[in-house]
């Protein structure tokens, strides 16, 4: 007589659990097939239309394990058929309504709104989902969730430690491929492919994708969350990669895994929610459809609709841009100054990091704006600081040196690790030309000499540059600042290079500069603008894709244009602008009112997300000013970029600490550059103020000195106001345009005007335009007349 072996129950009861489920699915893929010709509710033209789209519309109610972090246990899935359809799951009774109708004034487009109430029972630990299914799907297509994941975020990645360098000599060339740190992403080779993020981790809570198959692409956007709090998104793949799943959850419910700080795998802390008789939970969404025959489609799109769905978006009115200069420009030469040697350190000297930069968070960046608004001591201590750096601060390698402290040692990179303490990442050394080059132009404005060792200095950084790129065809992202070698390559780190290469050319007379320039431009387009992607900016993330290079390419894109007057650079700058609005959030944020920023009622439009690993957004771009998106408005004629520059460039005052407008325990003067909307630092740091200096300062002087507090096209009669201040027309004749100008904020504020005609805007702006330029000073309170002639 044969003895029952457990594991032989265990594997038939195995058989039967997958053999029912199984059977489940093809049931419910033939009621949904069923579903999209006979729906009772949903109009027959929405239903077509999503299936045409290789759409299938579904919903869940799903049951977690706590104990488990998260593991989902049980689960309805079911086809959203009628009007008012009933479901059952485990001991409750469900009521669920659904409603599609197409938005009229927006070309196929779809909004859904889905309705769950519980009639009877309970049920414990759970959520409800809104799932789309897409067939036809392909691992090629390319994944966007705003600020969150680029391509889907398939690439090679390493689980490493924050501030993660790469270590494995397998990984460390000049030809390898990109290598992401531990981030939500889809994977390839078979691996679990999936994405979960919260709402807030995302410029607009949206996700989309173009496909190569069907030349077709599709976009959801959603609103941050309903009265259960932000929602969960998730992108999945199934293991052939032939379907995948976007899906809207409620109450947020990331399973078993969340996302902290370098680590997709940090155990799940969500909170499910307990339904019983009488609860009710609502999402809505709308989906858009479009024709995506290249990838920059994508990206079309999404700036035409990024401000259709998630909510408010206007802004505010916190501090004028003379007020918070006067405030930095006090608190850098008290705090920063370091009058033993003559610099500006980027913070207080607590480590290297913030002792000495030549670029990325301050350093030769910071000393630009000091000069252009200064008192006369301030320019005094930045030509201190010039002959500091000069000729000290150029390495072997003829590179400047990438970090520096106690006023008198230089650094070649991060001495934290080993392999790193001579890599320096080349876009600090592209930040240095680029703004150097302008002071230099600003000092020949201001009747200030250029000392020749300064001159020299900069340009032996500009012939290192044309010599790494004649010989490697590439710039890398980390070289050796002992021998130029490029130790780590790929990557557009070095965005901002070829825009100070083509102002260098202008400023030292030598066209050979902007013939390599134009070469590196056509390489970034080439190998990211062209495939959507852009990385390698930040000096702490790997090369994760992020905004800082975004912005570099941007800007020389734009000045490759003003030096050539080649519309193809227009045509690059536009791309990238569209590139750069998934960074940059669309919509206020709803924050807790316990939170510091929910009690400042902080307006997070226009703040900008860091990277896909440091999932903050930021007062502002790292570390520029975006004065390019006024350019590339005046040079096209698209409003869309000026409304863009204003986001970001009005709201960023509300982020200095100031007596008169205090921020949690943000101290005068500082500016944080943590703005955070999502958990990535834990769930407690949504809203919290991180009480430190950062190069979010910086950033707040530079937009004080390039962008115009009042923009006013004479002949239009139009005015955008980017200093916190209200304007209206009041008369508009063949002569003059009058303008009131209203100061609601609580200082006096010197705003800097700049007019012109239409004829005037495809004349070059080039650097340094607001020297010198026509300013009004309105009190706190006051409303003043402003004349200008046409």
């Amino acid at each position: 007589m044969l003895s029952f072996n457990p594991f032989f129950g265990h594997l038939i009861k195995t058989i039967h659990f997958n053999l029912v489920f199984y059977m489940k699915n093809i049931f419910l893929s033939i009621v949904l097939m069923a579903t999209i010709t006979v729906n009772a509710q949903l109009p027959a033209s929405v239903t077509q239309w999503l299936s045409a789209n290789n759409g299938m519309l579904s919903a869940r109610i799903n049951q977690y394990n706590k104990d488990q972090y998260n593991l989902l246990v049980n689960q309805n899935k079911f086809p959203l058929t009628t009007d008012k359809q009933q479901e059952h799951f485990q001991q409750s009774g469900w009521n669920i309504t659904t409603k599609a109708t197409f938005v009229p004034t927006k070309k196929e487009a779809v909004e859904y709104t889905i309705t769950f109430h519980c009639t009877s029972g309970k049920v414990d630990a759970a959520s409800v989902s809104v799932d789309i299914d897409w067939n036809n799907w392909s691992e090629k297509n390319y994944v966007l969730l705003p600020a969150a994941a680029y391509n889907g975020n398939r690439y090679e990645w390493r689980r490493l430690r924050y501030s993660p360098k790469l270590y494995e000599v397998q990984d460390i060339g000049i030809d390898k491929p990109i290598i992401l740190s531990d981030v939500p992403k889809l994977n390839g080779n078979g691996a679990v492919s999936r994405i979960q993020e919260r709402s807030g981790d995302m410029a607009t809570p949206s996700m989309g994708f173009t496909s190569d198959t069907t030349q077709k692409g599709m976009w959801l956007l959603t609103q941050q969350g309903n009265n259960l709090g932000d929602y969960g998104m998730d992108v999945a793949e199934t293991r052939d990669r032939k379907r995948a799943t976007f899906s809207i959850t409620s109450p947020i419910v990331r399973e078993q895994f969340v996302y902290k700080v370098c680590d997709a795998h940090y155990p799940s802390w969500d909170i499910p929610a307990n339904f019983k008789a009488g609860d009710s939970i609502t999402i809505s969404f709308r989906l858009y459809a479009f024709d995506a025959p290249v990838t920059q489609t994508i990206f079309d799109k999404y700036a035409e609709i990024r401000k259709d769905f998630a909510g408010d978006n206007s802004l505010a009115n916190a501090l004028p841009y003379s007020e918070c200069m006067q405030v930095l420009e006090h608190k850098f030469n008290a705090k920063n100054f370091v009058p033993q040697y003559g610099y500006y350190a980027i913070g207080f000297r607590e480590n290297f990091l913030q002792d000495w930069q030549i670029g990325w968070t301050g350093g030769m960046i910071t000393t630009y704006p000091l000069l252009f608004s200064g008192t006369e001591q301030t320019k005094q201590n930045v030509l201190r600081n010039f002959d500091w750096l000069f000729p000290n601060g150029i390495s072997p390698s003829g590179f400047y040196w990438d970090a520096g402290r106690n006023g008198n040692e230089w650094l070649g990179g991060d001495i934290r690790k080993p392999q790193t303490k001579n890599w320096h990442l080349v876009r600090k050394s592209g930040d240095a030309l680029w703004y150097i080059t302008k002071q230099f132009m600003l000092m020949d404005k201001m009747g200030i000499t250029v000392k020749p060792a300064w001159k020299d200095g900069n340009q032996k950084v500009l012939d290192a540059f044309v010599t790494l790129w004649n010989k490697n065809h590439q710039l890398g992202q980390f070289v050796n600042s002992l021998t130029g070698e490029i130790m780590v390559g790929g990557s557009s780190s070095g965005g901002i290079v070829p825009a100070g290469l083509a102002l260098a050319s202008q400023y030292y007379h030598n066209p050979s500069y902007l013939v390599v320039a134009k070469e590196m431009g056509a390489y970034y387009y080439l190998n990211f603008t062209k495939k959507g992607i852009s990385c390698g900016g930040p000096g702490d993330a790997l090369q994760n894709f992020d905004s800082e290079s975004t912005l570099g390419l941007l800007e020389s894109y734009i000045t490759l244009y003003e030096l050539t007057g080649d519309k193809k650079w227009l045509t690059a700058a536009e791309e990238e602008a569209k590139q750069m609005a998934t960074w940059v959030v669309s919509y206020n944020y709803q924050y807790s009112d316990t939170s510091a920023y929910g009690r400042a009622h902080i307006q997070t439009t226009g703040s900008v997300y860091a990277n896909t690993q440091n999932k903050h957004t930021a007062p502002g771009l790292c570390t520029a000013s975006g004065v390019g998106l006024l350019k590339l408005y005046r040079y096209t004629g698209n409003h869309f970029y000026l409304e863009l520059l204003q986001d970001i460039a009005h709201n960023i005052t509300q982020y200095l600490g100031h007596p008169k407008k205090p921020l949690g325990t943000l101290p005068a003067g500082y500016v944080s550059e943590r703005v955070n909307m999502g958990d990535w630092e834990g769930p407690e740091t949504i809203g919290y103020v991180l009480p430190l200096s950062t190069w979010a300062e910086t950033s707040l002087m530079l937009t004080t000195i390039e962008v115009p507090g009042i923009y006013v096209e004479t002949d239009k009669g139009t005015v955008t106001a980017f200093d916190n201040v209200i304007t209206k027309v009041v008369k508009d004749s063949k002569k003059e345009l009058t303008i009131s100008i209203t100061n609601p904020t609580p200082t006096d504020a010197t705003i800097k005007i700049l007019s012109e005609k239409s004829t005037d805007q495809q004349k070059i702006l080039g650097e340094n335009a607001l020297y010198g330029s026509q300013t009004i000073t309105v009190k706190a309170g006051e409303t003043k007349l402003l004349v200008l002639k046409k």
